[in-house]
């Protein structure tokens, strides 16, 4: 454990990519089975232990300090972990050596609800500070070490000298500690059997086309639809649903597992169907009704009934025990299309492409959509194969403009990681009504990106300085500040105060300069409301 522990201290203070993928490589390289396999999965976020939360870290920390302590020191701090792991209080007497990772993982697999308070202080009690932080962010699977699972496959790579396509090929059919994987690639093995396995295939991703004009005979365009990615997968008569992360979400979206029977790989989006004004199903609805269904664990079934699930497909990787991939991006299109007679229509459709004169023309069409199940444009070569990542020059993604509102800066809260000493994430709200006239400001969304480092600390003092109360971590602050917030797309919302929620916003300006009563009010948004 003092070898992860040291892994993990050591990639929380390195910004350096390559010295990260560095640090992990030699780490995984000098570690033992399972050891290091067990620790790969706690970077990609493969482990759960359902026994310990945050909150049961917070209860036994006050019955072992100050309550007032504890909360002083989390507020400041920012990171629970990180406080629990400095407040923890010496053992008295002697104990046992260091645990294991190995010792670590079964013990807080055999953890329970009740257990855990009196078996967790068993284990912290054998760390010291940096042990007990490696295993506070292990046993809650919050590592916020700056390492994103794609960024921990390819030291895995790097450490064995394999291709990290590989790796991705074979990592989804494989459970932790991984000795499979580890076996093949460290030790020479046989690749692992993953013939008959409804495996997830790694998603061809697109760059943003940014200021890139490209020539519409050597690219195909497409919508880019506001759902969420998906890839469907069907071998040796099992069907599973894939979310663009590789996890299953089979159990979210059962009408889709039962739809597909032809043994395939399928890319597509995944939305639920809109309501026409008559009571009768349509296209695709906005996000926000998607997101209704997003994350159950069970499906009710009125939720079936009321937002079924389709897909709109994009592409074919594999079909009856063919792969695809290799082929250029018209094969596909047209073996896709050959498909869509053998799939049913009530469950499935076709992704059109969108046919346009010239790279102008095609700018005016993109512009002049504003259907809210629509983000954008998807430029694809022709002649490009499927391959697993972001290759630059074969898909671009051409997002369309975002709305933009003035709103006023209402509560700050500290962030997390290297945030947490500084107000970062902010709560923003419009008029309901004439400033003036005594108009209340209602909150619309929450914001923490859109700023430079110089602006964050501009900010933070702004906050500090006209703070009118606090509650725990946040602070309301004095109506003086505008921010000019963008955002994908405004949706009605019974759980907040305004009757309204933003998807995706984000801080376009900073408007130091406009006095707060010029700010919009809630029908500036309500306009814009496309449930």
């Amino acid at each position: 454990m003092e070898e992860f522990a040291a892994l993990v201290e050591a990639l929380v203070y390195t910004r350096s990519r390559n010295e990260k993928l560095r640090l992990i490589s030699e780490y995984l390289r000098a570690t033992p089975d399972p050891d290091r396999g067990w620790a790969l999965a706690a970077l990609t976020g493969g482990l759960d232990f359902p026994a310990v939360k945050s909150s049961t870290i917070r209860n036994m920390l006050k019955e072992r300090v100050d309550p007032v302590l504890w909360t002083l020191s989390r507020d400041f701090v920012g990171d629970t972990a990180e406080t629990a792991s400095f407040l923890w209080p010496d053992p008295l007497g002697e104990t046992a050596p260091p645990p294991t990772v190995s010792e670590a993982v079964d013990a807080l697999s055999a953890m329970t609800r009740v257990s855990v308070l009196s078996e967790l202080p068993k284990l912290l009690d054998r760390l010291d500070a940096s042990g007990r932080y490696a295993l506070f962010k292990l046993a809650t699977g919050g590592m916020r070490v700056g390492v994103s699972s794609r960024l921990a496959k390819v030291a895995f790579a790097q450490a064995f000298d394999v291709d990290v396509d590989e790796v991705e090929e074979y990592w989804h059919a494989l459970e932790p500690p991984y000795e499979e994987l580890f076996a093949w690639a460290a030790d020479g093995a046989e690749p692992p059997d993953t013939e008959n396995i409804p495996l997830f295939r790694p998603f061809m991703l697109a760059h943003p086309l940014e200021e890139t004009v490209v020539d519409l005979a050597d690219y195909a365009a497409e919508w880019k639809w506001d759902g969420i990615r998906v890839q469907l997968v069907h071998v040796a008569g099992e069907t599973r649903v894939y979310s663009r992360s590789g996890d299953d979400i089979s159990a979210t979206f059962p009408e889709m597992v039962g739809a597909l029977d032809i043994p395939a790989v399928l890319d597509g989006e995944l939305l639920v169907r809109g309501t026409t004004q008559g009571g009768e199903e349509g296209g695709a609805a906005s996000f926000n009704a998607l997101q209704q269904r997003l994350g159950r664990k069970t499906v009710s079934k009125k939720m079936l009934t009321e937002s079924p699930a389709f897909v709109r497909l994009y592409d074919v990787l594999m079909l009856e025990g063919e792969d695809i991939r290799p082929s250029a991006w018209t094969a596909r299109r047209d073996r896709l299309e050959a498909l869509m007679p053998r799939l049913p229509d009530s469950h499935f459709d076709l992704s059109q492409l969108v046919e346009a004169r010239d790279f102008d023309h095609l700018a005016e069409i993109r512009e002049g959509t504003r259907d809210d199940a629509i983000e954008g444009l998807m430029l694809k070569q022709k002649t490009s194969p499927y391959i697993a990542g972001r290759k630059t020059g074969l898909w671009y993604k051409w997002k369309r403009d975002p709305l933009l509102i003035d709103c006023v800066l209402m509560y700050a809260q500290r962030g997390s990681g290297k945030r947490s000493s500084f107000y970062s994430d902010y709560t923003f709200g419009c008029w309901d009504g004439d400033p003036d006239e005594g108009a209340e400001l209602l909150p619309v969304g929450k914001a923490y990106s859109g700023f430079t480092d110089a602006e964050l600390k501009k900010l933070d003092r702004l906050v500090r300085q006209t703070t009118l109360n606090r509650f725990g971590p946040v602070r309301e602050v004095g109506r003086t500040l505008v921010f000019e917030v963008a955002f994908d797309s405004i949706h009605t919302s019974k759980r907040h105060k305004s009757g309204l929620a933003m998807r995706f916003p984000r801080i376009h300006r900073i408007r130091w300069d406009k006095p707060v009563h010029e700010a919009d009010r809630i029908e500036a948004l309500k306009a814009l409301v496309r449930d």
